[in-house]
Formats: C-alpha cells, structure tokens, sequence
C-alpha cells in the first residue's frame, strides 16, 4: 500500500463519519422527541435503531473504522489524525443548508481555528 492510497484511507474515514452524523440527525429529527412513558420511550428507541437509515450509519462506521486501519498502517497517527478535524468543518458547513442551522461569526471563527490547526499539524 502506497502513501496515497493512505491519505484515501483518511479521507474515506472522515466522508463516512460525516455521512453518519448527517444522516444520524435527520432520522432524529423526523423521528421527533422520544415519548415520556419508559415503555412507549423502548419502543421509540428499538424503532429508532431498525430505521435502515440509522442502520446505514452503523454500517458507514464499521467501514471507516476499516479505512482508519488501513490507513493507520502506513501514515503515523500524529500525521493523520488531524484531518479527523475536517468532520468538523464538514459537518459544520452542511448542517447550514441540510437542517436550517446557522453559521455564526463565533462558528466561522472557530471552523477557521480548526483549520489553520490542521495546517499547522500537518507540516510537523
């Protein structure tokens, strides 16, 4: 396995992830709250967790956990785990148009923080 297949391995992790907060949010959402009854709150939740949507997240993780392995064999963990940083900046820009979530100074500010701490990080 050459170095860049590596750096795929590391971007498939971080698109996987992405992919299963994303989806993870929109089934809670359209599932709405959770009842009070403790019984009718189990029923809730055991449907929650055979939503093929919610299924495809648990999918989406055993495949990226897959990818960081591999990726985990060639590049050393101080150089590839700060481009786990992009979920954040991913996630962070899609939830704008995908849920109506607003982009705030404070978040432009603090996404811009994450990446120029990746840049940092991945000079050293």
């Amino acid at each position: 396995m050459n170095l860049l297949t590596s750096y795929v391995m590391v971007l498939l992790t971080v698109l996987l992830t992405v992919y299963g907060q994303l989806v993870l949010k929109w089934r809670v959402l359209v599932a709405g709250l959770p009842p009070a009854d403790p019984a009718d709150k189990l029923r809730f939740y055991i449907h929650l967790l055979l939503d093929p949507w919610i299924i495809s997240t648990f999918a989406a993780v055993f495949l990226a956990a897959l990818a960081w392995m591999t990726a985990m064999m060639k590049l050393p963990i101080s150089r590839a785990y700060p481009f786990m940083a992009l979920n954040f900046i991913l996630v962070g820009f899609l939830a704008v148009p995908l849920f109506g979530e607003s982009m705030t100074w404070p978040k432009l500010g603090g996404l811009a923080l994450v990446v120029a701490g990746l840049m940092l990080t991945s000079q050293g």
